[in-house]
């Protein structure tokens, strides 16, 4: 394709076949963006090629080979990242101007928080709906590290993650203590043994491939490492389940396995850990009307 400049100004066309093209990136072809942007493929395909005449290059590979980015087309992926967060921003801006909320919160969470018996986060979802019934929430689930990177890019307004790290460029606002205790299901040779008589370091544990502070890892030093981790909570539990490993687990996840019988901690006293949440912002970012409500109910609901 003969490469030009791209010239004349942006219109509203542009910008569809630009999100189309995001989505396109980020479902990893043609064929999973079909489901996503409820369209089909080949419209899909003709909004891809008339994006590439537009721009003047291929963006991308697609075919019996699989789908691949061109080296150009990692760059308009990045610049329209960037473009429509500009977008964005600018309607956060102007929905300042107004006494009624409007525009969208995106926030993005770590695995499993939902069970907190304290319902901070969706309490104050709750406030700020009712205050902007028109405000559009999106909810993204990820892990720590990506609800970070997408703070710090702007695609999120706001993330919950565990406090391992502080990073300059962000802002912090703890909101939740976590408790987690180390625990073992009721098919695990433990269960029914006392206390005074478990020997944690006998048993295979699984354990976490997710980053921790440097004090909770050392409630992982007297346990025997053994073939098995997981990357969330969720996946700790199905190895507890299993009956072949102990690991720890916060006790609002565990609270449903250990009403029914299904799991219990043991030596609670010994084997335990806090872990903290925190609400993180952006540094220096736009004044938001929409993540400042947000923000002042999440702060009160403490």
């Amino acid at each position: 394709m003969k490469k030009r400049e791209f010239k004349g100004q942006l219109s509203d066309i542009d910008l569809r076949m630009l999100r189309i093209y995001k989505v396109v990136v980020e479902s990893g072809g043609f064929a999973a963006a079909e489901v996503e942007l409820n369209i089909t493929r080949s419209a899909i395909s003709m909004a891809i090629s008339d994006l590439e005449s537009r721009l003047g290059f291929r963006l991308c590979q697609r075919g019996r080979s699989g789908f691949s980015l061109s080296e150009e087309g990692e760059h308009i992926y990045s610049y329209t990242l960037q473009l429509l967060s500009s977008i964005e921003d600018f309607r956060t801006q102007v929905n300042t101007l107004h006494t009624n909320l409007k525009g969208e919160l995106n926030i993005g969470i770590t695995d499993n928080l939902v069970t907190m018996p304290k319902m901070k986060i969706t309490d104050a979802l709750a406030a700020l709906k009712q205050q902007g019934p028109d405000v559009a929430v999106n909810i993204r689930m990820m892990p720590p590290n990506e609800v970070e990177i997408g703070v710090l890019d702007g695609h999120l307004h706001v993330g919950i993650v565990p406090t391992v790290r502080v990073l300059s460029g962000l802002e912090y606002q703890e909101i939740y203590d976590e408790e987690s205790k180390l625990y073992c299901s009721d098919n695990h040779p433990v269960y029914l043994m006392p206390d005074t008589d478990i020997q944690v370091g006998e048993w295979d544990a699984v354990l976490p491939a997710y980053a921790q502070t440097a004090a909770i890892k050392a409630h992982y030093q007297p346990l025997k490492a053994a073939s098995a981790t997981a990357t969330d909570r969720e996946g700790i539990a199905f190895l507890i389940l299993t009956g072949r490993y102990i690991g720890y687990l916060p006790d609002h996840v565990a609270a449903q396995w250990v009403k029914a019988g299904r799991m219990r901690a043991i030596s609670p006293d010994d084997y335990h850990y806090t872990t903290q949440f925190s609400a993180i912002t952006r540094k220096g970012a736009r004044p938001n009307l929409v993540l400042e409500t947000y923000m002042g109910h999440l702060i009160r609901n403490e």
